[in-house]
């Protein structure tokens, strides 16, 4: 027998029986992509999280409590997007899992289903599944704004009786229908009929073909049946019109935008302009950010050094391990803050779902999809939370290869070392050429990546099936509260997840680069006219020659690195990368004794350069930095597996160390036989 639904009431006023606060009820929020499932958790809890069905959206169920001004404590689940309780990827998996089986709530007390009412049909495929498998099920009705413009509307009366189920409608931008929501969400928790319904829900099998085409039948009978007219005119006309156009028919708007947009010459020059200023936009507006950050770090290094015991170890520690090693990590924290800002309002718009229509074609040349694109495209900031945006890729071995793939992207950390190499190379009064060069090596990267990706694919076969199926939404007006607010946790999620490792990696170092020589014995005549300043860092640079690090450099390192051009200083600060790219350059500048001060940005970057054109190769006949070992060692740095925090995240997210193995060792020799063949190849040229 249908239930006929009878709207409540809508007011705060709490009812009236009392809430165990020590296991509060859980409301679990699911619906299809893009239907405003997202949107409707951040109204309900205040949380911050993208309202987008794409890489870098929910790929984690999330847990929120309700705000306090709706009366009614209970935590709310969200979880990613999905088509129906049968799963046919990684993130619709974690949903499903979530939903019947969660860790530590178990079963939800209520489920709220978000339902686009755009697009009726194809919504309540999931919310019937939802309701016969016997969960307390409420309909949240979202897009009504965009059905009105159409002068039509869905009948929730007569939708809740044909479901027997509560259907609301609701507005979450606007917070309209969403107290309505959770009042009738409290009254279905509280309601003592059902005794332990839970003991009766069961997780649904895979449905024949014949039982999908029933329900969709059902579906769109029912489409049918609530599609109503603001006009008077004949109804059963209007729902047969409207039942077309709703369901085959995209909106208009959306179809002349990609008219241009998805254009095969015109979509693809709009893309690489859009990705130029992206990328243009990352260095240039971070660039102030970043030289206060660093400035900051070096204060506060500098401020605890001088309150500190001068020339103690703890000191060292402190402030070279600890300070430095945390401001390595922090000091990229606005390239990737102004990196997913920028994504995020290309994703809120919609574009981005056509740019990975765009670029899926040549990428599925290389063995990938379009949704490799946007963890690729995530890998020039940080190669961390692209690896994390692969979860969306439903095929295993898609999703495997482009994690693969990804660290092979210059990154962030890579700049400041190109950024010295290259000035090694060009000549001062031409800096032009380095803008070219860098952007040549950034393009070279996605070409060596999709090149790479290729090369194993055709070793990796696999009978999986390869899908790319994309639900484009329409063009919107970004949400900028979600956006800077998911950029937020972005960024502290990169900040977690590589922060702790760095420092680690970075305390280890510093041991391996202070010890055992802690107080070297300095001539007199060596020090004579230096500023204190200069004195210490030629301590620094004997301690660091007498060294652990030194002698595994001198003994390990420097017969593997002879035949690039290279000597144990460079091994050094080589090894010393491994905690963070970025630390290569000041390695750099310890190793080859630097004595001007950091502070002063020209004089360090004259000075480390000065000191690296008079560096000698080990038997002092020859530059050790010269045209073709400079380069040589650009390319070692664009394909080795430097960073130790990816290394970790690469196994986190294939769940075994195989591949993040195979990286280093793959990735190693490959550098190293890339520089090789660059070094030699130019000085068979005569490029010395």
């Amino acid at each position: 027998m249908a239930l006929e639904i009878k709207d409540p009431a809508v007011n705060n006023t709490p009812l009236k029986k009392s809430i165990n606060e020590t296991k509060l009820p859980v409301i679990a929020l699911i619906g299809m992509p893009n239907s405003g499932k997202t949107t409707l958790f951040n109204a309900l809890t205040g949380s911050n999280f993208k309202t987008s069905n794409y890489p870098g959206a929910t790929v984690e169920y999330s847990i929120g409590s309700l705000v306090n001004r709706f009366g009614f404590s209970s935590y709310v689940m969200d979880s990613p997007g999905i088509i129906s309780l049968n799963p046919s990827s990684p993130d619709e998996d974690v949903t499903i899992s979530g939903l019947f089986n969660h860790p530590k709530f178990g079963l939800p007390d209520v489920v709220i289903v978000s339902c686009d009412c755009t697009q009726l049909s194809r919504q309540l495929f999931l919310v019937k599944q939802v309701i016969d498998t016997g969960f307390k099920t409420i309909v949240a009705l979202t897009m009504n704004d965009l059905l009105d413009k159409k002068d039509m509307f869905v009948s929730e009366e007569k939708l809740g009786k044909i479901l027997n189920a509560p259907v609301i409608k609701i507005n979450s931008k606007k917070k309209e229908g969403i107290n309505e929501l959770i009042r009738k969400a409290e009254e279905m928790y509280l309601d003592e009929s059902i005794v332990d319904y839970k003991s009766t829900i069961r997780k649904p099998g895979h449905p024949a073909e014949e039982d999908v085409a029933k329900l969709y039948d059902y579906t769109e009978q029912t489409e049918r049946e609530v599609l109503e007219s603001k006009n008077n005119i004949d109804i059963n006309e209007v729902n047969r019109k409207a039942f077309r156009s709703l369901s085959r028919t995209p909106d208009l708007n959306s179809m002349k935008l990609d008219k241009v947009f998805l254009h095969p010459i015109w979509g693809i020059f709009i893309f690489v302009i859009s990705m130029g200023i992206i990328f243009t936009s990352i260095f240039w507006i971070a660039q102030p950010a970043m030289d206060i950050i660093d400035t900051a770090f070096s204060s506060l290094s500098q401020l605890v050094a001088d309150s500190l015991p001068a020339g103690a170890w703890y000191s060292d520690l402190i402030t070279n391990g600890l300070i430095n090693g945390f401001g390595s990590v922090m000091i990229f924290v606005p390239q990737i803050v102004i990196l997913f800002i920028l994504l995020g309002l290309l994703e809120d718009t919609g574009y981005l779902a056509r740019a990975a229509m765009l670029i899926d074609k040549p990428l599925s040349k290389f063995g990938l999809n379009g949704r490799s694109f946007i963890p690729m495209l995530s890998g020039y900031a940080c190669a961390i939370p692209a690896m994390m945006a692969a979860r969306t890729i439903s095929n295993r071995r898609e999703r495997y290869l482009t994690i693969m793939i990804i660290p092979l992207m210059s990154c962030s950390a890579r700049l400041p070392v190109y950024a010295l190499l290259l000035a090694m190379v060009v000549p001062p009064d031409k800096p032009w050429i380095a803008g070219i060069g860098l952007g040549a090596l950034y393009l070279f990267s996605i070409i060596a990546s999709a090149v790479t990706a290729g090369i194993i694919s055709k070793f990796k076969k696999t009978d999986e099936k390869s899908t790319f199926m994309l639900e484009l939404p329409p063009y919107r007006t970004p949400v900028f509260r979600h956006v800077f607010k998911n950029t937020y946790y972005k960024a502290l999620v990169y900040v977690k997840q590589a922060g702790p490792i760095i420092i680690v990696i970075s305390l280890l170092l510093w041991a391996l680069t202070y010890f055992p020589n802690v107080n070297p014995e300095i001539p007199e005549s060596k020090t004579k006219g230096l500023t204190e300043e200069q004195i210490s860092k030629v301590i620094e640079s004997e301690r660091l020659n007498t060294s652990f690090a030194a002698t595994i450099g001198k003994n390990v390192f420097e017969p593997v690195l002879k035949p690039l051009g290279w000597d144990w200083r460079v091994g050094v600060s080589l090894i010393s990368a491994f905690a963070a790219r970025e630390i290569f350059v000041s390695a750099m500048a310890i190793t080859f004794n630097i004595t001007e001060s950091e502070d002063d940005e020209d004089n360090f970057q004259t000075s480390i350069l000065a000191s690296m054109r008079e560096a000698r190769s080990p038997d002092g006949t020859r530059p050790l930095f010269t045209t073709a070992s400079t380069i040589s060692l650009i390319i070692y740095f664009m394909f080795a597996m430097q960073c130790l925090s990816t290394v970790a995240v690469a196994r986190k997210e294939t769940g075994s160390w195989k591949i993040p193995a195979i990286q280093i060792v793959f990735y190693t020799i490959m550098a190293y036989v890339l520089a090789f063949i660059t070094y030699n190849g130019l000085n068979l040229l005569g490029i010395q």
